[in-house]
């Protein structure tokens, strides 16, 4: 069994940064936002949570684009002026990527 290589470790935790940061985006459309319109600790909390989940999703992608030696500012600049479809984008670029550098690093010869 193949062993997740420090870079794909941050790259895992930031998708499930950007997967939190969704749902807490899709909790502010107008079918979920009207039911807890009134319910300020819910708003609040939920901005907490889209903020932090954010913020982690750029740290996250920052730490695994460094670890595999590409631009941090490109790759951040990308997720943070086109989300979320920009941080989906730059996961998907850096994992693949990642497989190539990866699996030019284990072929034999």
């Amino acid at each position: 069994m193949p062993q997740e290589s420090p870079a794909q470790r941050a790259l895992n935790a930031s998708t499930l940064a950007l997967v939190v940061a969704v749902v807490a985006l899709a909790l502010f459309l107008p079918p979920f936002f009207e039911r807890y319109l009134t319910a300020v600790a819910f708003v609040v909390g939920n901005a907490l949570v889209l903020a932090t989940a954010l913020l982690l999703h750029w740290v996250f992608l920052a730490i695994g684009a460094r670890r595999m030696q590409r631009s941090v500012a490109g790759w951040v600049a990308l997720a943070v002026a086109l989300f979320p479809i920009g941080g989906a984008g730059a996961l998907i670029l850096l994992g693949w990527f990642g497989d190539e550098t990866g699996a030019a690093a284990h072929s034999p010869g």
